[in-house]
């Protein structure tokens, strides 16, 4: 008889044990990652676990933070959440991550111009015509806030009228402003608009004391005999005439007009007189000008200052120098707030800046704007005006804001 052969098979193991081994491959299983056991199986494992086992999707994040379920911390190589390494991304599906604000970096120029105490630019009192609506007006202040102004230098007056509706005018002259088309708040709303972007607003008397044949005032003034002997030839091709100030009406005329602005438009920033603010040498006559034109301005500033205090009163004009000597104007005794040195004259540039260095700034026309980097690298130029040389202010904004990149 042959010898008995030993059970070695599946029905040799007791039953019992059988359903133990199943039910602990079962829990490995669906546990591989509280176990590491994952990383010692093959890629393609995945089709045979159970539904919640499966690669989860990639999920966008977002800024809100993720919380990790409880890991069992008597699990037999626990580890916390917090030293796991992040998942990293399926082969077949791509992190969508969203890309940061591209932000233009400012050059060297930008920073220093911006610390510039003013960076003015003038714009005629022609800006304001063609019945500009509201929005365009609010458009355009924006518009030269982007291009790094911080001050607009706007013409309120000019050949003898006003660019807002006037009462003095009305009284004296029979009409309210210039022969010009414009709304009536567009002042309110270009200042309204500059004080909420963080500029300022300086009123331009454009002009001065200087009228020309075609000022609506000019057959009036020569009736009265205000206007002085001789034509102003200040600058050539155009012949101006000078209203004389030592005449009563005159100066009375024009203490009325600086009056009657500050309180009409109190949260303006300042009032600015330029270099028709004078008298030029080469008018008729040996007639020594300066005091009667020093106590006129003296006047005319203290009526000022009463009616609104807080309001500036500067001056753009030629050096002290050549002021007093050639267009009797020794602005040095006006008790003016602020003075801006006009350097136009680019062969004299840098004597004129010498005295610009003790005053509040200068004033450059756009052909000079090669010269900007060297003022604003100039920590004794404490400001800097632009006067758009060809009348076109918006296009002299965008090359001022070239010329610092």
């Amino acid at each position: 008889m042959p010898p008995k052969k030993e059970n070695v098979g599946c029905s040799s193991i007791p039953l019992s044990l059988i359903i133990i081994v199943s039910g602990a491959g079962y829990w490995g299983l669906t546990h591989l990652d509280y176990l590491g056991i994952r990383n010692f199986l093959p890629d393609d494992i995945g089709k045979f676990l159970p539904a919640n086992q499966q690669t989860p999707p990639i999920v966008q994040r977002t800024n809100k933070p993720v919380l990790s379920p409880a890991v069992p911390q008597n699990l037999p190589g626990a580890v916390s959440p917090m030293s796991q390494p992040l998942p990293t991304e399926s082969p077949t599906t791509k992190l969508k991550v969203q890309p940061l604000p591209i932000t233009s970096r400012k050059s060297s120029a930008q920073v220093l111009w911006e610390k510039k105490l003013i960076r003015g630019i003038y714009l005629s009192r022609y800006q304001a015509t063609n019945n500009a609506s509201e929005q365009t007006i609010r458009d355009r202040v924006r518009y030269y806030r982007q291009q790094g102004m911080n001050t607009i230098i706007h013409g309120v007056w000019g050949n003898g009228c006003t660019m807002y509706n006037s009462t003095v005018m009305q009284q004296t002259f029979g009409y309210k402003s210039c022969p010009n088309q414009f709304q009536d708040q567009w002042l309110d709303w270009l200042i309204d608009e500059a004080h909420k972007q963080g500029m300022q607003v300086h009123a331009y008397f454009e002009k001065g004391i200087k009228i020309d044949k075609n000022s609506p005032i000019f057959d009036l003034a020569i009736s009265k005999r205000w206007i002085v002997p001789g034509v102003d030839k200040t600058y050539a091709g155009i012949d101006h005439y000078v209203l004389d100030v030592e005449i009563p009406e005159v100066a009375e005329l024009f203490k009325k007009i600086s009056v009657e602005f500050v309180q009409k438009y109190p949260t303006i920033d300042a009032v600015q007189w330029d270099d028709y603010l004078g008298y030029h040498a080469d008018l008729p006559g040996k007639v020594d000008r300066t005091a009667r034109l020093t106590r006129f301005v003296r006047q005319m500033r203290s009526g000022i200052k009463q009616a609104n205090p807080a309001v500036s009163f500067d001056l753009c004009h030629h050096n002290p120098y050549w002021s007093k000597r050639y267009f009797a104007a020794d602005w040095q005794n006006w008790n003016v707030d602020r003075v801006f040195i006009q350097v136009y004259n680019d062969a004299n540039f840098n004597r004129e800046l010498e005295y610009a260095k003790n005053y509040a700034g200068v004033a450059i026309s756009e052909k000079q704007l090669y010269r900007l980097k060297g003022l604003i690298k100039n920590p004794k130029i404490k400001s800097v005006l632009v006067f758009p040389y060809a009348g076109k202010p918006e296009e002299t904004a965008l090359l001022v804001k070239k010329a610092l990149q």
